[in-house]
């Protein structure tokens, strides 16, 4: 037996500690916009780190519980692999009263356990299934877990590109696809903020003096619905619109939030100059703001090298592993830019945000198996 093939019986023999783990993580609630809230998964990750004899410093958030990092004992001056997932969830304080944490048979459902605990819990295991073989990666691990990917990463980003432009590959624990797909493409995503400016004026006395930024608006929204291009995975939508003072004045202001997302750098660059160059409709004048927030997690050729490295230790395992696109980002359309990254390494499953949200055991059981083979390969 290789030592591919060692580790899947070795986790199976870990199904219920995995369990026990996870069940601990969703029932410590920790929702995004409560930063005081991640101490609780935090903790419980600390812990778990210090039993692998790994280094764990907690960087704190000024708006945010912070992120941890977590590194391998006696690096030894290897190159390193980012391992990443995180802790926070888009459910609030007291969801589990109304949705609680159940295991039936098979299945674990509870709030944030697909989306995306279960993937911490799989990396853990997966490195002490490791240990415990005493099989050491040839690329020494270090594990980032942060707490505000669900409102864009807005204080560990910079951590994150760090790390990853520090690193060989990373490895992203966000859930598998649909079908227990890995995630070889993301879209890029952008938010903007369009403001129209009118011209108000009395609505039944002197309507001929104002400027309706609202029908400015409208052929602003006919401007952007005319770049989309689906077959291309382009997809701009007019999400929210605002303004106007009240019925009878000729509304001086109109605003539109707008989501953009492309499958590639080049179409997303392309997209965001489009918008910044709209033109203002006569007689009003146009703002725009905002711009990509994560660039896409592209098809790269790096990145393809390291799916086909993912499928050929799964294959070794009896895993048929299959690939897919999705729209939604993650962290690593952030790393991507810096290093080779293969999302999806999580847990198997369905729902996330969803009140249907649950995980697969079995496959946690193997999915913790195939990252570890692939924390071994070079």
């Amino acid at each position: 037996m290789t030592y591919t093939q060692a580790l899947l019986p070795r986790l199976a023999l870990q199904r219920d500690a995995m369990v026990e783990l996870l069940s601990s993580l969703v029932l410590a609630e920790s929702p995004s916009d409560a930063p005081q809230t991640q101490a609780g998964p935090q903790a419980i990750l600390r812990a778990q780190f210090a039993q692998l004899g790994y280094a764990v410093a907690h960087t704190p958030g000024a708006r945010t519980g912070g992120y941890l990092i977590a590194r391998a004992p006696n690096p030894d001056g290897r190159p390193t692999q980012l391992l990443l997932g995180h802790c926070d969830t888009v459910w609030p304080v007291g969801t589990l009263a109304e949705m609680p944490l159940v295991v039936e048979g098979d299945v674990l459902r509870g709030p944030g356990s697909y989306d995306m605990k279960a993937g911490l819990v799989q990396g853990l295991f997966a490195l002490r299934a490791l240990q415990e073989l005493g099989l050491e990666p040839p690329l020494a691990p270090v594990f980032l877990v942060n707490s505000d990917e669900e409102i864009g990463s807005i204080e560990s980003r910079a951590a994150i590109e760090q790390l990853a432009g520090e690193a060989a590959r990373a490895l992203i624990l966000e859930p598998a696809g649909p079908g227990g797909q890995l995630k070889t493409q993301r879209k890029g995503l952008g938010d903007f903020e369009i403001v129209v400016h009118g011209r108000a004026a009395h609505a039944g006395n002197e309507p001929e003096k104002g400027v309706s930024a609202i029908l400015g608006m409208m052929d602003v929204i006919q401007t952007l619905h005319a770049l989309n291009d689906y077959p291309r995975g382009v997809t701009v939508n007019v999400g929210v619109i605002s303004g106007g003072l009240r019925g009878n004045v000729v509304p001086p202001e109109c605003r539109a939030t707008v989501d953009v997302r492309a499958t590639t750098m080049a179409d997303a660059a392309r997209l965001e100059e489009t918008i910044r160059a709209l033109v203002a409709p006569p007689g009003t004048t146009l703002t725009v703001t905002g711009g990509f927030e994560r660039g896409p997690l592209e098809r790269t050729p790096r990145n393809v090298a390291l799916w086909q490295l993912a499928r050929q230790v799964g294959a070794e395992m009896g895993l048929a592993l299959e690939e897919t696109a999705v729209g939604g980002g993650s962290d690593g359309n952030l790393t991507s830019a810096y290093t080779a990254t293969l999302d999806g390494l999580g847990p198997v499953g369905d729902g996330a945000h969803a009140r249907h949200e649950h995980v697969v055991i079995a496959k946690m059981v193997e999915r913790a198996a195939l990252l570890a083979g692939l924390l071994l390969r070079p």
